[in-house]
């Protein structure tokens, strides 16, 4: 049980250096703001991927987010998470990419990022969960974004339901319909897949 503390822990230190990080960097300390970069990066760039469906694009997002996180750091109160913050800013851009375009591009589901890590057993029973993994992701590739993002923050990031309404700017109860409304609708797609 040790474990969970110390893990339990180790979250709360890493909130705590991340804020700190972001509050120096708000002070002028760009190499705060570069340590931030290289914690954050592949994590901002996996949420944008599964936002606009395309590497290109979620590189652009993701560059776009770290510009406007460096121009908005005064912004940055300290009321939430640092990386709260972060995927409210990536999250934003990423859904300007995709405002600037329609319709929006399906999610290759041959992407090694997309794919859970670790499997192991059977050859069969790891290609079942390659194919049911990869149909998931082209079913949630065809959502509309505003379904696509809860889920997305909730059940891919695993980020928690207050943390999933803060960066879509809404209180927990909507949070819980839109979820709801998603799942229904990935359920709808699935039952579409022969």
């Amino acid at each position: 049980m040790t474990d969970g503390v110390d893990s339990d822990q180790q979250l709360d230190e890493r909130v705590r250096d991340d804020s700190a990080l972001l509050m120096a960097a708000r002070n002028g300390d760009t190499s705060a703001f570069d340590s931030l970069v290289r914690t954050h990066t592949d994590k901002l760039y996996r949420v944008a991927l599964r936002i606009v469906g395309d590497p290109a694009e979620a590189e652009d997002a993701v560059q776009d987010a770290w510009v406007s996180a460096w121009r908005s750091l005064a912004t940055f109160r300290g009321d939430s998470a640092a990386s709260t913050w972060l995927y409210r800013v990536v999250t934003n851009a990423a859904l300007s990419q995709v405002r600037k375009r329609r319709p929006t591009v399906p999610l290759d589901p041959t992407d090694e990022s997309m794919t859970p890590v670790g499997n192991t057993g059977n050859p069969e029973g790891t290609a079942l969960r390659e194919e049911e993994t990869r149909l998931v992701h082209a079913a949630i590739s065809r959502l509309e974004p505003s379904q696509r993002l809860p889920l997305v923050l909730r059940e891919l990031e695993g980020m928690n339901y207050e943390e999933v309404a803060e960066v879509l700017e809404v209180n927990v109860t909507a949070l819980r319909s839109r979820l709801h409304r998603a799942r229904l609708a990935l359920l709808a797609e699935l039952k579409e897949v022969p």
